[in-house]
C-alpha cells in the first residue's frame, strides 16, 4: 500500500521534476565519461563544473573548494578519517552526531586517536564553553610536540532526529581562535537553513542531495582552501585527485540544480513549513494526553516534530500509522531496524519509557494542513487504543 501521507522528509525527499529533467540527458544523450577529450565527454565535464559552481554559490564557497562524493556519509568519513594523517591526532565531537561521524570516530579510537565526546543539554544543544574546555583539556593531555592543527572539531549543524540547531558560528569562532580545523555535518540543514561557510567559520562541511529534493547517491564535501587533506578513495585523478572514480554526472547535475532551487525558494517556503510544524506540535500536545516534544522549541529545524508518548511502544505506533497510510519514522533512517535505544535521546536525558515511545515526523514542500490534521487525529485514536492493550 502506498502511503497517502508522507511525513519522513528528513529520511529522504522526492526528486523534483525540474531536477529530473536536467538529469535525464546525462543518462542517454550526454553520456560521455567526463575524463575524456571528445565532445560528449567535454559536455559532461562542463555540466559537472556548472554543478560545482551552483553548490559553491549556495554555501558561500569557491568552486575549487567543492568535492563531489557519494553522499553525506562519505563526506563525513573523508573529513573525520583525515585526522589519522596527523601524529597524536585528537577529535572533539558531540554525543548526538550522526553515526557517519560517531562510527568514524570510534574506528579512529581503535587506532590510537583520542576522541572527546561532548555532552548536550536537554534540548540537544552543545554549549560552546564545553568546546573551549575540551580544547584545553585535550591539549594538556598531549605531549610537548602536540600542535592544535593535530586536532579536529566536528559538530553537526542540526540534529537529524530532534531537529535542534547548534550554535555553529560561536563554535567556529573558538576553533578559529585556536587554529583548529572545524567540520560540520550539514546534511539535515542544507536546503532548510541558510548556509554560508564563512559566516559559520567552518573549514569543512558535508551535504547530501537527497535531503533537498535531489537524487540519492550524491553529496559534496566543502574543504576550505589551505586545509591539508588526503582522499579515502585512490585511483584516477577525478575531483582533482582527491576522490577517484568515474563521476556520477547525472547525479551531480541533479544536485547542482536541486540546491540552486532550494536556496531560491528557502525564504518563501520556510514560513509555511514552520507554520505547519507549529500547528502539529500544538495539536498533538492539546489532543493527545501524555505527549511531550523533544528538542529545542526555539532553535529547531522548520520541518521537525519529534514526540514521546507515555505508555506506548513507538514501533507499534509507526506500524499502525503505516497501515493507515501515514509514513513517519522512529528516528534516523540510518538506524532503522536497530533495536538499540537512540543515542540522541539518551544524550538529552530521556528515560527508557520516553525513548521507547518516541516518533519523528518531518514535513516537506508537499505537506498540507489537511494532512497534518488527519495525522494528528489518526494518531490520537491509535495512541488511545495502544494504551488499552
Amino acid at each position: 500500500m502506498k502511503n497517502s501521507i508522507y511525513l519522513d522528509y528528513a529520511a529522504t525527499t522526492p526528486v523534483r521534476p525540474e531536477v529530473l529533467e536536467e538529469m535525464l540527458p546525462f543518462f542517454s544523450v550526454n553520456y560521455g565519461n567526463p575524463s575524456g577529450v571528445y565532445s560528449t565527454a567535454r559536455e559532461a565535464h562542463q555540466a559537472i563544473e556548472k554543478a560545482r559552481r551552483r553548490v559553491a554559490l549556495a554555501i558561500g564557497a569557491e568552486p575549487e573548494e567543492i568535492y563531489f562524493t557519494s553522499g553525506g556519509s562519505e563526506s563525513d568519513n573523508m573529513a573525520i578519517q583525515n585526522i589519522r594523517n596527523f601524529r597524536n591526532g585528537c577529535i572533539i565531537t558531540s554525543a548526538i552526531e550522526h553515526h557517519a561521524v560517531l562510527n568514524s570516530c570510534r574506528q579512529l579510537e581503535k587506532e590510537g586517536v583520542y576522541v572527546k565526546y561532548l555532552p548536550v543539554n536537554q534540548d540537544g544543544t552543545v554549549d560552546p564553553n564545553t568546546v573551549l574546555e575540551a580544547i584545553t583539556e585535550t591539549a594538556d593531555k598531549r605531549d610537548q610536540n602536540f600542535r592544535m592543527q593535530n586536532m579536529l572539531i566536528s559538530i553537526m549543524t542540526a540534529n537529524n532526529e530532534i531537529g535542534t540547531i547548534e550554535p555553529i558560528p560561536e563554535i567556529g569562532k573558538i576553533a578559529q581562535e585556536y587554529h583548529i580545523p572545524f567540520h560540520t555535518d550539514a546534511v539535515q540543514a542544507a536546503g532548510s537553513l541558510p548556509i554560508n561557510v564563512n559566516d559559520m567559520r567552518v573549514d569543512m562541511l558535508s551535504i547530501s542531495a537527497h535531503k533537498f529534493y535531489g537524487p540519492k547517491g550524491v553529496g559534496a564535501l566543502y574543504i576550505r582552501r589551505g586545509i591539508r587533506m588526503n582522499g579515502l578513495i585512490h585511483g584516477g585523478a577525478q575531483e582533482r585527485s582527491f576522490r577517484a572514480g568515474t563521476e556520477n554526472t547525472a547525479g551531480i547535475v541533479g544536485m547542482g540544480k536541486a540546491i540552486e532551487i532550494a536556496v531560491q525558494e528557502m525564504q518563501n517556503n520556510s514560513q509555511g513549513i514552520r507554520n505547519l510544524r507549529d500547528m502539529m506540535i500544538q495539536e498533538v500536545l492539546n489532543l493527545i494526553p501524555g505527549s511531550t516534544v523533544n528538542g529545542s522549541l526555539i532553535k529547531r529545524l522548520d520541518n521537525n516534530c519529534h514526540f514521546s508518548f507515555s505508555g506506548i511502544d513507538g514501533e507499534a505506533l509507526l506500524l499502525r500509522l503505516d497501515l493507515a497510510g501515514i509514513a513517519a519514522s522512529g528516528g534516523s533512517a540510518c538506524t532503522s531496524g536497530n533495536r538499540e535505544p537512540s543515542h540522541v535521546l539518551q544524550a538529552i536525558g530521556l528515560d527508557e519509557k520516553r525513548i521507547k515511545g518516541s516518533i519523528r515526523f518531518t514535513l516537506g514542500r508537499n505537506t498540507t494542513s489537511e494532512e497534518i490534521e488527519r495525522t494528528v487525529y489518526v494518531m490520537r485514536d491509535i495512541v488511545e487504543d495502544l494504551r488499552k492493550t
